[in-house]
């Protein structure tokens, strides 16, 4: 099968491996941490503010980390983020099985997630097309998009069932074994010293000075950041979409955060169970998406493509406004995660071919702050919408607003007519 060849290529295999193993380990953390707020705090509130506290960091240091990761190892970034982001989730575990966990616990635990993922995220993205061959992106793209997806489908079921048999410190504890996996998947190359620095930067890397003064690293680091921008700012696909989604994952991503394990618990009176399924239903959908869009060497018609499956989701979104009966809306999630992976497959595809891969580290990190940047005002307010007016307004909002903001893309020709 097409979609497999980019396993043939080892440092892709060991990275998929670690990442794969780290996903369910997150998938089992997200199910054990919502459910532990809505039952310790009983507030939609406090759960916008966990994630508010994971977001800000994030937002804070995503340029920062842009740079880094084009400019030294990426492969050793994330070694160091799968070490630190371990040892956090094993005192939440042991501070939960000592029955000592408390809300700012988690507050703390969440800044440092965030910190961390501002250089995880641009390093992991920027190194898939460093490692792999040309003709195997598609390939590494789709598998990547397997691997959260799968872990999607199995994480949440499994997680539901630890916390409801063996409660949450068994689950965040099994997350931090995650972490140290992919560290040792990750270690190999690491070791090989395959990748120590981007393609197009050896020749720049001996010119690096090792006694540089802060006044030069910071000029350099604006310079670095010009560049990425400037990548950006020539392609309009680019930049309107950044736009777009701005403001868009207010709309769709607040209420699925946020909202839904209230929905779940106080409308439509379930359990956590419910919870799993819903996120187990999203990511079926995301892996058959993957599995259909792999099988292709190249997309067209991506402008399109990619917008249009995100108005569909905003038609989900009203669904769950309207309280639905459950079965349709596992339906619903189904359906949601099939367009959500069509649009993040032409989004990837499009960076990797148009943006030079020695940028690609900065135009990610620009790409994950403009996209992400009102997303602790989103959360904010939908926590405060849910303890206001309840889940299925916050729901209906954003479904609203998810199908107005893609008309406004559509409106605009090079997202049209991007093929």
């Amino acid at each position: 099968m097409n979609i497999l060849r980019a396993f043939s290529h080892r440092p892709f295999a060991l990275l998929w491996t670690g990442q794969t193993t780290s996903r369910l380990g997150d998938n089992l953390y997200r199910i054990a941490l919502a459910w532990w707020v809505l039952e310790k705090t009983g507030s939609a509130t406090a759960m916008g503010t966990v994630l508010i506290f994971s977001q800000v960091p994030l937002l804070i240091f995503i340029l920062i980390g842009g740079i880094v990761v084009d400019r030294f190892p990426r492969i050793r970034i994330m070694f160091l983020s799968d070490i630190l982001s371990g040892t956090v989730v094993i005192l939440i575990a042991l501070f939960s099985w000592l029955d000592v966990l408390q809300i700012w616990h988690i507050y703390i635990a969440s800044l440092l997630f965030g910190f961390v993922e501002a250089f995880f995220f641009p390093a992991y993205q920027a190194v898939i097309p460093q490692i792999v061959p040309p003709d195997m992106l598609t390939s590494a793209n789709s598998l990547n998009g397997l691997s959260q997806r799968i872990m999607g489908v199995i994480g949440p079921i499994v997680g539901a069932s630890l916390v409801a048999v063996g409660g949450t410190s068994l689950t965040f504890g099994l997350d931090a074994l995650s972490f140290f996996a992919s560290a040792f998947c990750v270690f190999p190359i690491l070791r090989a010293g395959l990748y120590e620095m981007p393609k197009k930067e050896d020749s720049a890397a001996t010119e690096i000075k090792p006694r540089r003064t802060i006044k030069e690293e910071i000029k350099r680091g604006i310079a670095d950041l010009r560049e990425g921008w400037n990548a950006i700012i020539t392609i309009p696909w680019i930049w309107i979409t950044i736009l777009i989604f701005g403001v868009l994952n207010i709309m769709e991503g607040s209420p699925r955060a946020v909202a839904m394990p209230f929905l779940i618990k106080d409308e439509l009176g379930a359990d956590v169970a419910v919870l799993g399924w819903f996120g187990s239903a999203f990511s079926v959908g995301y892996v058959v998406c993957a599995l259909w869009l792999g099988q292709y060497k190249r997309l067209r018609r991506r402008g399109l493509l990619g917008y249009l499956p995100i108005m569909v989701n905003g038609i989900m979104l009203l669904l769950f406004g309207l309280k639905s009966p459950i079965p349709v809306l596992i339906a619903a999630m189904f359906v949601y995660g099939f367009c959500f992976n069509i649009f993040g497959l032409v989004w990837n595809s499009t960076l990797q071919e148009m943006v030079p891969h020695e940028k690609l580290g900065r135009v990610y990190a620009i790409d994950s702050l403009g996209s992400w940047i009102l997303l602790p005002i989103g959360f904010a307010l939908a926590g405060w919408g849910t303890d206001k007016l309840g889940s299925p307004t916050v729901f209906l909002i954003g479904g609203v607003g998810t199908i107005l903001m893609i008309l406004i893309g559509l409106s605009h020709p090079a997202i049209r007519n991007l093929d």
